[in-house]
Protein backbone atom coordinates (compact mmCIF):
# COMPACT_ATOMS: atom_id res chain seq x y z
CA UNK A 1 0.00 0.00 0.00
CA UNK A 2 1.24 3.70 -0.87
CA UNK A 3 1.82 6.15 1.53
CA UNK A 4 -0.74 8.19 -0.27
CA UNK A 5 -3.31 5.61 0.58
CA UNK A 6 -2.16 6.09 4.48
CA UNK A 7 -2.54 9.85 4.45
CA UNK A 8 -5.93 8.97 3.66
CA UNK A 9 -6.29 10.61 0.49
CA UNK A 10 -4.96 10.69 -3.07
CA UNK A 11 -1.43 10.94 -4.02
CA UNK A 12 -0.36 14.10 -6.35
CA UNK A 13 2.20 13.01 -9.07
CA UNK A 14 5.86 14.51 -7.79
CA UNK A 15 4.66 14.49 -4.56
CA UNK A 16 5.35 12.04 -1.71
CA UNK A 17 3.43 11.33 0.90
CA UNK A 18 4.95 13.06 3.94
CA UNK A 19 5.02 16.58 2.22
CA UNK A 20 0.64 15.25 1.89
CA UNK A 21 0.04 14.99 5.42
CA UNK A 22 1.71 18.16 5.89
CA UNK A 23 -0.26 20.34 3.50
CA UNK A 24 -3.32 19.04 4.78
CA UNK A 25 -1.82 19.35 8.50
CA UNK A 26 -1.10 23.22 7.94
CA UNK A 27 -4.34 23.83 5.37
CA UNK A 28 -6.77 23.10 8.62
CA UNK A 29 -5.38 26.70 9.84
CA UNK A 30 -6.78 29.85 8.38
CA UNK A 31 -4.39 31.90 5.98
CA UNK A 32 -4.36 34.91 8.16
CA UNK A 33 -3.59 33.30 11.45
CA UNK A 34 -0.85 31.83 9.98
CA UNK A 35 0.83 34.86 8.40
CA UNK A 36 -0.11 36.56 12.28
CA UNK A 37 2.10 33.74 13.64
CA UNK A 38 4.75 34.28 11.35
CA UNK A 39 4.91 37.90 11.90
CA UNK A 40 4.85 37.19 15.77
CA UNK A 41 7.74 34.59 15.58
CA UNK A 42 9.92 37.06 13.49
CA UNK A 43 9.04 40.17 15.81
CA UNK A 44 10.00 37.69 19.03
CA UNK A 45 13.53 36.92 16.76
CA UNK A 46 14.14 40.43 16.28
CA UNK A 47 14.03 41.37 20.00
CA UNK A 48 16.18 38.56 20.92
CA UNK A 49 18.82 39.65 18.43
CA UNK A 50 18.39 43.04 19.92
CA UNK A 51 19.17 42.11 23.03
CA UNK A 52 22.26 39.74 22.43
CA UNK A 53 23.23 42.78 20.41
CA UNK A 54 23.16 45.32 23.19
CA UNK A 55 25.21 42.51 25.65
CA UNK A 56 27.60 42.29 23.65
CA UNK A 57 28.32 46.22 22.87
CA UNK A 58 28.67 46.44 27.21
CA UNK A 59 31.74 43.64 26.29
CA UNK A 60 29.22 40.35 27.35
CA UNK A 61 27.98 41.72 30.77
CA UNK A 62 24.36 41.93 31.76
CA UNK A 63 22.29 44.10 29.77
CA UNK A 64 20.55 44.35 33.01
CA UNK A 65 21.16 44.42 37.02
CA UNK A 66 19.69 44.46 40.15
CA UNK A 67 20.74 48.33 40.59
CA UNK A 68 17.50 50.60 40.81
CA UNK A 69 18.64 53.46 38.08
CA UNK A 70 19.70 53.92 34.38
CA UNK A 71 22.76 54.58 32.98
CA UNK A 72 24.55 56.54 30.50
CA UNK A 73 28.05 55.81 31.44
CA UNK A 74 30.31 55.38 29.01
CA UNK A 75 32.72 51.91 28.86
CA UNK A 76 35.50 54.17 27.83
CA UNK A 77 36.84 57.87 29.40
CA UNK A 78 37.14 58.76 25.79
CA UNK A 79 35.67 56.44 23.41
CA UNK A 80 35.92 57.59 19.83
CA UNK A 81 33.18 59.79 17.98
CA UNK A 82 30.73 58.18 16.15
CA UNK A 83 30.47 57.50 12.79
CA UNK A 84 27.38 59.77 11.14
CA UNK A 85 26.34 58.17 7.97
CA UNK A 86 23.76 59.77 5.59
CA UNK A 87 23.30 58.60 2.09
CA UNK A 88 26.31 57.15 0.48
CA UNK A 89 28.84 59.16 2.32
CA UNK A 90 30.09 58.83 5.96
CA UNK A 91 31.38 61.48 8.16
CA UNK A 92 32.46 61.58 11.60
CA UNK A 93 31.81 64.62 13.88
CA UNK A 94 33.90 66.72 15.58
CA UNK A 95 36.58 64.35 17.83
CA UNK A 96 38.29 66.96 20.61
CA UNK A 97 39.97 64.19 22.43
CA UNK A 98 43.28 65.54 21.63
CA UNK A 99 42.09 68.12 24.00
CA UNK A 100 41.42 66.35 26.62
CA UNK A 101 44.09 66.74 28.96
CA UNK A 102 42.87 65.21 32.80
CA UNK A 103 44.02 62.09 34.18
CA UNK A 104 41.61 59.37 33.38
CA UNK A 105 42.22 57.49 36.65
CA UNK A 106 40.58 60.57 38.05
CA UNK A 107 37.57 60.75 35.52
CA UNK A 108 37.33 56.41 36.19
CA UNK A 109 37.08 57.24 39.95
CA UNK A 110 33.85 58.30 41.81
CA UNK A 111 32.92 61.81 41.69
CA UNK A 112 34.86 63.97 43.92
CA UNK A 113 33.77 67.75 45.02
CA UNK A 114 36.88 70.73 45.55
CA UNK A 115 35.82 74.22 46.36
CA UNK A 116 38.06 76.68 44.24
CA UNK A 117 38.41 80.47 44.63
CA UNK A 118 35.93 82.84 43.09
CA UNK A 119 33.33 79.89 44.67
CA UNK A 120 33.66 77.59 42.00
CA UNK A 121 32.85 74.18 42.31
CA UNK A 122 35.08 70.96 41.02
CA UNK A 123 32.83 68.30 40.20
CA UNK A 124 34.92 65.34 38.90
CA UNK A 125 34.93 61.94 37.99
CA UNK A 126 32.38 58.90 37.49
CA UNK A 127 28.74 59.93 38.37
CA UNK A 128 28.01 56.98 40.81
CA UNK A 129 24.80 56.06 42.33
CA UNK A 130 24.18 58.42 45.49
CA UNK A 131 26.56 61.28 43.45
CA UNK A 132 23.03 63.49 44.07
CA UNK A 133 23.16 63.16 47.71
CA UNK A 134 26.91 63.74 48.20
CA UNK A 135 26.51 66.88 45.64
CA UNK A 136 23.81 67.87 48.08
CA UNK A 137 25.56 67.58 51.11
CA UNK A 138 28.55 69.60 49.93
CA UNK A 139 26.21 72.22 48.88
CA UNK A 140 25.03 72.47 52.23
CA UNK A 141 28.13 72.82 53.94
CA UNK A 142 29.51 75.47 51.29
CA UNK A 143 26.52 76.61 49.56
CA UNK A 144 26.76 80.13 50.14
CA UNK A 145 30.22 80.47 48.45
CA UNK A 146 29.74 78.40 45.40
CA UNK A 147 28.73 80.90 42.49
CA UNK A 148 29.57 77.79 39.86
CA UNK A 149 29.96 74.32 39.37
CA UNK A 150 32.35 73.42 36.99
CA UNK A 151 32.39 69.65 35.65
CA UNK A 152 34.54 66.91 34.36
CA UNK A 153 32.90 63.88 34.52
CA UNK A 154 32.40 60.95 31.84
CA UNK A 155 28.78 60.35 33.00
CA UNK A 156 26.98 57.71 34.99
CA UNK A 157 23.75 57.36 36.73
CA UNK A 158 21.30 59.04 34.75
CA UNK A 159 18.96 59.88 38.27
CA UNK A 160 22.11 61.37 40.12
CA UNK A 161 22.58 63.56 37.23
CA UNK A 162 19.32 64.63 36.80
CA UNK A 163 18.98 65.55 40.53
CA UNK A 164 22.04 67.51 40.73
CA UNK A 165 21.28 69.18 37.80
CA UNK A 166 18.03 70.01 39.39
CA UNK A 167 19.77 71.20 42.62
CA UNK A 168 21.88 73.06 40.43
CA UNK A 169 19.08 75.04 39.00
CA UNK A 170 17.07 75.67 42.45
CA UNK A 171 20.30 77.49 43.84
CA UNK A 172 20.59 79.56 40.71
CA UNK A 173 24.32 78.55 39.74
CA UNK A 174 25.97 78.52 36.68
CA UNK A 175 27.88 75.18 34.96
CA UNK A 176 30.85 75.68 32.96
CA UNK A 177 33.64 72.97 31.29
CA UNK A 178 37.11 74.36 31.39
CA UNK A 179 39.61 74.00 29.03
CA UNK A 180 41.16 69.99 29.07
CA UNK A 181 37.43 69.03 30.68
CA UNK A 182 35.26 66.30 29.53
CA UNK A 183 31.72 66.00 30.11
CA UNK A 184 30.17 63.62 28.48
CA UNK A 185 27.37 60.72 28.74
CA UNK A 186 24.98 62.10 31.83
CA UNK A 187 26.82 64.98 32.52
CA UNK A 188 25.77 67.14 29.57
CA UNK A 189 22.08 66.66 31.79
CA UNK A 190 24.46 67.89 34.57
CA UNK A 191 25.46 70.74 32.83
CA UNK A 192 21.98 72.01 31.31
CA UNK A 193 21.15 72.99 35.10
CA UNK A 194 23.10 75.59 35.43
CA UNK A 195 21.20 79.35 34.76
CA UNK A 196 24.53 80.47 32.87
CA UNK A 197 26.24 77.23 30.89
CA UNK A 198 29.82 78.02 29.33
CA UNK A 199 31.64 75.31 27.46
CA UNK A 200 35.51 76.61 26.39
CA UNK A 201 36.62 76.11 23.31
CA UNK A 202 38.87 73.02 24.25
CA UNK A 203 36.44 71.31 26.33
CA UNK A 204 34.95 67.67 25.30
CA UNK A 205 30.89 67.16 25.75
CA UNK A 206 29.49 64.24 24.49
CA UNK A 207 26.32 62.04 24.05
CA UNK A 208 25.36 58.56 23.56
CA UNK A 209 22.72 56.03 23.97
CA UNK A 210 21.95 55.11 27.80
CA UNK A 211 21.40 51.33 28.77
CA UNK A 212 18.10 50.82 31.48
CA UNK A 213 19.03 48.43 34.89
CA UNK A 214 16.24 46.45 35.06
CA UNK A 215 14.82 43.48 37.89
CA UNK A 216 13.42 41.68 34.75
CA UNK A 217 15.92 40.44 33.00
CA UNK A 218 13.43 37.98 31.23
CA UNK A 219 11.75 40.34 29.54
CA UNK A 220 12.79 42.16 26.62
CA UNK A 221 9.52 44.15 25.89
CA UNK A 222 9.68 45.63 29.21
CA UNK A 223 12.97 46.97 28.77
CA UNK A 224 11.60 48.48 25.61
CA UNK A 225 9.09 50.54 27.39
CA UNK A 226 11.46 51.30 30.02
CA UNK A 227 14.17 52.76 27.55
CA UNK A 228 11.21 54.90 26.08
CA UNK A 229 10.26 55.88 29.22
CA UNK A 230 13.84 56.81 29.96
CA UNK A 231 13.97 58.69 26.69
CA UNK A 232 10.98 60.95 27.44
CA UNK A 233 12.01 61.91 30.84
CA UNK A 234 15.50 63.13 29.40
CA UNK A 235 13.61 64.91 26.99
CA UNK A 236 11.47 66.84 29.46
CA UNK A 237 14.30 67.29 31.58
CA UNK A 238 16.15 69.19 28.93
CA UNK A 239 13.04 70.88 28.48
CA UNK A 240 12.66 72.14 31.31
CA UNK A 241 16.23 73.19 31.72
CA UNK A 242 15.69 75.71 28.45
CA UNK A 243 17.45 73.49 25.96
CA UNK A 244 16.50 72.21 22.76
CA UNK A 245 15.01 68.30 23.59
CA UNK A 246 16.79 67.87 19.86
CA UNK A 247 19.62 67.30 21.25
CA UNK A 248 19.23 63.97 22.61
CA UNK A 249 18.72 62.63 18.67
CA UNK A 250 22.40 62.57 18.53
CA UNK A 251 22.65 60.22 21.66
CA UNK A 252 19.64 57.95 20.27
CA UNK A 253 21.76 56.98 16.79
CA UNK A 254 25.21 56.72 18.86
CA UNK A 255 25.98 53.43 20.38
CA UNK A 256 27.60 53.36 24.15
CA UNK A 257 30.95 52.45 22.50
CA UNK A 258 31.16 55.73 21.04
CA UNK A 259 30.10 59.93 21.30
CA UNK A 260 28.46 62.09 19.36
CA UNK A 261 30.69 65.07 20.14
CA UNK A 262 29.07 67.95 19.84
CA UNK A 263 30.43 71.20 18.07
CA UNK A 264 30.60 74.67 19.59
CA UNK A 265 27.60 75.65 17.09
CA UNK A 266 25.55 72.74 18.20
CA UNK A 267 26.03 73.70 21.58
CA UNK A 268 24.88 76.95 21.02
CA UNK A 269 22.08 76.41 18.33
CA UNK A 270 20.76 73.56 20.81
CA UNK A 271 20.80 75.83 23.71
CA UNK A 272 22.87 73.77 25.93
CA UNK A 273 26.14 76.93 25.49
CA UNK A 274 24.42 79.99 26.62
CA UNK A 275 27.17 82.33 26.63
CA UNK A 276 26.37 85.87 28.28
CA UNK A 277 23.04 85.33 28.50
CA UNK A 278 20.46 84.00 31.80
CA UNK A 279 18.40 81.12 32.27
CA UNK A 280 15.43 81.68 35.15
CA UNK A 281 16.25 79.76 37.83
CA UNK A 282 13.58 77.62 40.07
Amino acid sequence: MKDANLAGSPAIPGQTGRENVLLRYFGRFDEGEVIRWAFRGLLAGAVGVLVFDFQDLWGNQPLFSSEPTSHLAAPAVLPPAVTVRGGDDASATVDPRENVTTDEAALRAPVVFALRQGGLLAVEGYIDTGSKARFEAELAARGEYVKTVSLNSPGGSLDDAIGMATLIRERGLATEVEDGALCASSCPLILAGGTNRTISAKAAVGVHQFYSASTEPSDPAQAMADAQATTARISRHLAAMGVDAALWLHALDTPPRSLYYLSADQMRDYGLATGNAQVAAK
